[in-house]
């Protein structure tokens, strides 16, 4: 498969899908069948997040054998994971937050990359860096679609993924913003569902959460 990614970096992520799957695994023996769930339902942009040891091994097996899966690694937050994760074979990469050293690594790992923001400072700092699409988190924390939809008047050249507490109900309400590209999420992955290797319920759920995008319009 020939990603997009290979054109238009970040924008890319943000236009994969109007959802972003957000896997926490515990045991890297779920990742390929899970990834494949997924891709069947419609999201084939997964974040594997660096929160359990076996995220790496996760993140290699997907790259090796889910060749329609576009994997990143999220809750990347120093310039070590960003070489472990592209080593792995991580597609993109996305962080809570930023640093200009975290940021540096990013830029230089030669794979998209959303670094985190959650208030207007912040958004503007990435700016001046030539950074325009950003991971919005925590997004129901920091303010939620009231806060996103301030920021697009004065910030309009910023676009986001907003993730964190967000789930199917509201998901489509930060689809509507002009703002925003995609959302990232964990409902359609529930912990009982991965632990049971009931990988028919995921490929249900990641349906109904790429079908969000033709119910609100396309992701911009």
């Amino acid at each position: 498969m020939t990603s997009p990614l290979s054109s238009s970096p970040a924008a890319s992520v943000l236009d994969l899908a109007p959802v972003v799957p957000v896997a926490v695994l515990a045991d890297a023996a779920d990742a390929v069948p899970l990834a494949r769930a997924l891709v069947a339902g419609g999201l084939p942009a997964i974040e594997v997040t660096l929160r359990t040891p076996a995220a790496l091994d996760a993140i290699r097996a997907i790259a090796a054998e889910v060749p329609h899966a576009v994997v990143g690694a999220g809750t990347v937050i120093t310039p070590e994971q960003v070489g472990a994760a592209t080593a792995a074979g991580a597609r993109f990469l996305v962080s809570p937050g930023w640093t200009d050293v975290l940021l540096e690594a990013m830029r230089g790992s030669g794979v998209p990359y959303l670094p985190g923001v959650s208030t207007a400072s912040e958004v503007v700092a990435l700016l001046e860096r030539g950074v325009r699409e950003m991971k919005f988190f925590p997004a129901r924390a920091a303010g939620g679609t009231d806060y996103l939809r301030s920021l697009a008047g004065p910030l309009p050249q910023a676009r986001f993924c907003p993730t964190g507490g967000i789930g199917q109900a509201t998901a489509p309400e930060y689809l509507a913003l002009s703002n925003v590209g995609c959302v990232g999420g964990s409902w359609m992955v529930p912990a009982d569902a991965v632990a049971a290797g009931n990988w028919a319920l995921v490929e249900e759920l990641a349906r109904v959460a790429a079908g969000l995008r033709g119910a609100d319009g396309p992701c911009r």
